[in-house]
């Protein structure tokens, strides 16, 4: 029990969110800070720890491989310079993410307009700088997206008496600095490369130099001039030390902050390495030439190491393309109708209302209804449904897809971050920025791991000192244990794998909304799915009409239909179109009234019409006699008999059928495959709902259940120990998607099963929950391969460098091969990571 509560935690947060925003208290806040600094899991839970002690945060989460905080806090307690400053406290930066524009400025005259114009801009909430060079008549502006948009940028400066042009594209300071970053990191590598090598050739060359065949020349043998040799190597090694500068000031940092990191294990193995030989060459120049050297060791290390982070870098710019795909599908320009004129205007500046065109071959720019023509619509990039779907007047278009064949006019309905793509982005990003519960346990011991390492790396030195072993031996342990111990794979095994996993979703029309959704999608048993829109179609039609002695079935059908006129039930709308398409004529009805779970009650003529189902009948005190059998057939046959009482007497049937989705069979065999029991849920009566079931393989039917019932029956499942996943469209779905361990809304359903739900798919394709359940297996078995070869790396690294095999006669691990093992620890992960770039669904 405790496990699903846990599991519900973000779904309660969302809920109070709302409750929150109904009472006009907006105070709870999620946001997401970009940190700076960090270079191990051992930082992340330094972050998170220094984040967590503020009073009013709730939750706070960094994923290592992005980057980035995701925090959950009470406003009135605390707010985000709060936060910055504990963080900044801690030894690292919190930047929140912003982005850059710059804007032509029209109507300055003077440097004072110039002052006007920043006035203007800095007054709007969510603008962080804003620059005007008068010389240039330019804006430069930076601004949080989810703030604030170009649009009400320009508004405000127009306000003040000037104009704003768009002259160049936004340019996106996180990809610039992540690119920055990696140049820098290849610059420090070859840098150190250049000076490593040629230390190294120096400093081995007295020991393999005559079995390979060469011999330093003789004015810095050992030698001949040990004092030349040794100062050779100090000056080679310091450009090594002042490129990886980085890593001893962040490393010692967090030391002597008491958070220790992977750069302070590379810190202080190098360092050891470095003193002890600048020592060494102190006595050479006394004349004591009984001294090591490990200069080519420290340098060595801070080389691989460098190399690892370059490549890590790399890797992790991998793992996130995903979510640049989804950012680069929007257009940045639309055509819109202005007085009767085509005019092309920047994608910010679409207004909800505008009247837009769509040319065959172009992208539709935001999201909208038709109103004007026909077309056919390639929406494979945000439903992962290859075949393009036709477009008639009246029908939703998707921003971001695109028009295949004819042009039509559209109305933008929604612009900026309420366009679906802005969403999904966020759904994306939110869902890569999560954690997993598997994560938990890697966070533990990351968050010990650097203190042990540091113990046991003193102990194995000690220890072999005090048994009889040399100084230099002592310190190669030293040096050994702190640089193979790096926890940086550790940090990177679960992250990675979250942020491929849901991107590759995303790809496929399958939207993962957290990482604990993620994780808890492989362990589900039972699926449940509503009838209704998930299973069939959700479009029934009237299949048969059945009436009482003298009453005549045009007749029943036209006060049938009329009476459903003011209904929004899908069975209603089958009656009152199957009237429209037979041209009958509506009468007039007064006193609609909706019986939830039962049906309507409705005037017409002064006469008093019941129209449902069976226990509307029954409740009503209205004899069933001679329809009864004819009813139970039809219910049988998997129809819905909708019961006609006029003044308290039954006066015919309309049955009423939705058709099975055409995929559904098959994915519930595909469920049945995974060993998953499946379930369906539906307020139909108990013989339709058997009847449906049979056609598609269903294992369980709870049928007559009522709206508001539905999530207690998942509820009953629960209690039985299993793991139950509830898929459905509906408003009144909601309550049992939040209540399920897993929510699944199809996409075709409304916002508010979509918020309450913890997977979206995008297309109405029951297979999509098969490719959903058999994503998350393929994640969580590739984060458990990660945390395995982590775990196991160190486990099985830190004794062989404490000299485990040296105690059986076995090599001592020299502390160059330990820096290469460590690099290549993470850089395997990811790769790992990565693999999951190749899942296809099993369809």
């Amino acid at each position: 029990m405790g496990e699903v509560l846990n599991i519900n935690k973000s779904k309660r947060l969302f809920l109070k969110s709302l409750e929150d925003k109904i009472k006009g208290e907006e105070v709870m806040r999620n946001r997401s800070l970009k940190i700076e600094g960090m270079t191990c899991a051992a930082c992340a839970k330094a972050v998170e720890r220094a984040s967590k002690k503020l009073e009013g945060v709730i939750e706070a989460n960094v994923n290592f491989a992005t980057e980035k905080l995701n925090i959950n806090f009470d406003e009135s307690k605390v707010n985000v310079q709060d936060i910055q400053a504990a963080i900044e406290k801690a030894g690292y930066k919190a930047l929140i993410e912003t982005s850059t524009k710059v804007l032509k400025i029209e109507g300055m005259t003077c440097a004072s307009c110039a002052k006007a114009v920043e006035r203007a801009s800095k007054k709007i909430d969510g603008v962080t700088e804003a620059n005007v060079n008068f010389a240039t008549e330019k804006l430069s502006i930076s601004f949080e997206p989810s703030k604030v948009k170009v649009l009400d940028i320009k508004k405000a400066i127009e306000k003040a008496g000037y104009k704003a042009i768009e002259e160049e594209s936004t340019i996106d300071a996180d990809k610039e600095k992540k690119e920055k970053e990696i140049k820098a990191l290849w610059n420090r590598f070859i840098i150190s490369t250049i000076f490593a090598v040629t230390l190294l050739i120096i400093a081995m060359a007295p020991m393999v130099g005559e079995k390979l065949g060469y011999m330093l020349p003789a004015a810095i043998d050992p030698m001949d001039h040990p004092e030349v040799f040794s100062i050779i190597q100090l000056v080679l090694v310091l450009p090594i030390m002042i490129t990886g500068k980085k890593y001893f000031s962040v490393g010692f940092r967090s030391l002597f902050r008491r958070s220790p990191n992977m750069d302070s294990l590379i810190a202080i193995g190098s360092s050891a390495a470095f003193i002890y030989s600048v020592f060494a060459v102190y006595q050479i120049l006394l004349g004591d030439t009984s001294y090591h050297l490990y200069f080519e060791s420290a340098g060595t290390i801070l080389t691989l190491i460098t190399l690892g982070k370059y490549l890590e870098s790399v890797a992790k710019g991998k793992t996130s393309e995903a979510i640049k795909k989804l950012m680069g599908l929007t257009p940045k320009t639309a055509v819109v109708i202005r007085e009767d004129k085509e005019v092309e205007i920047p994608i910010d500046e679409v207004e909800v209302g505008d009247i837009i065109l769509v040319k065959p071959g172009e992208k539709i720019p935001v999201d909208g209804k038709v109103t004007e023509g026909t077309s056919s619509v390639d929406e494979s990039m945000l439903t992962g449904e290859s075949i393009p779907v036709e477009k008639n007047i009246g029908d939703p278009i998707i921003g971001a897809s695109i028009n295949k064949n004819g042009s039509f006019k559209y109305r933008a309905t929604r612009v900026g971050k309420d366009t679906a793509l802005s969403q999904i982005i966020r759904l994306v990003e939110e869902a890569q920025g999560s954690k997993a519960p598997i994560a938990k346990l890697a966070d533990v011991i990351s968050g010990y791991f650097v203190p042990v390492v540091i113990s046991l790396a003193t102990i194995g030195a000690l220890a072999w000192y005090i048994y009889g072993e040399t100084g230099v031996f002592s310190l190669t342990i030293f040096i050994s244990v702190l640089v193979i111990a790096c926890p940086c794979a550790l940090g990177l095994a679960t992250p990675t794998a979250i942020m491929v996993g849901t991107g590759k979703g995303s790809e496929y029309g399958v939207l993962i909304k957290s990482g604990t959704a993620l994780e808890t999608a492989h362990k589900i048993q039972t699926v449940v799915f509503d009838k209704t829109g998930t299973i069939t179609e959700g479009k029934p039609k009237v299949t048969d009409i059945v009436t009482t002695k003298g009453i005549d079935e045009k007749y029943l059908l036209q006060l049938a239909a009329t009476a459903e006129k003011g209904s929004e039930h899908p069975l209603g709308e089958a009656i009152v179109k199957e009237a429209e398409d037979r041209q009958i004529e509506f009468k007039k009805s007064d006193l609609f009234k909706a019986i939830p779970g039962h049906g309507i009650e409705v005037t017409i003529d002064n006469s008093r019409i019941l129209l449902g189902n069976r226990k509307l009948m029954v409740e009503s005190n209205i004899s069933l006699e001679g329809l009864e059998e004819r009813s139970q057939t039809l219910a049988g046959e998997g129809k819905t008999p909708m019961y006609i009482a006029l003044e308290g007497t039954l006066v015919g049937i309309i049955a009423v059928a939705d058709t099975v989705k055409e995929h559904s069979k098959r994915a519930i065999e595909k469920l049945h495959a995974l060993g998953i029991e499946v379930a369906m849920i539906t307020g139909d009566n108990k013989k339709t709902a058997e009847a449906i079931a049979k056609q598609v393989g269903i294992d369980r039917v709870l049928s007559e259940v009522l709206p508001q019932d539905k999530a207690n029956e998942v509820k009953k499942l629960q209690s039985e120990n299993k793991k139950v996943a509830m898929v459905g469209d509906g408003i009144n779905d909601a309550p049992a998607l939040a209540q399920a361990d897993i929510g699944i809304a199809i996409g075709s359903g409304t916002d508010v099963a979509m918020e309450s739900a913890d997977i979206v798919l995008m297309r109405s394709d029951l297979m999509d929950v098969v490719t959903a359940i058999d994503l998350s297996k393929k994640t969580i078995r590739n984060i458990k391969q990660n945390l395995f070869w982590a775990f196991g790396y160190n486990t099985l690294g830190i004794p062989v460098a404490m000299g485990i095999l040296h105690i059986f006669g076995g090599p001592l691990l020299n502390p160059m091969i330990a820096a290469l093992a460590m690099s290549l620890s993470s850089v395997s992960v990811l790769s790992n990571a990565l693999r999951l770039k190749g899942f296809k669904p099993s369809i």
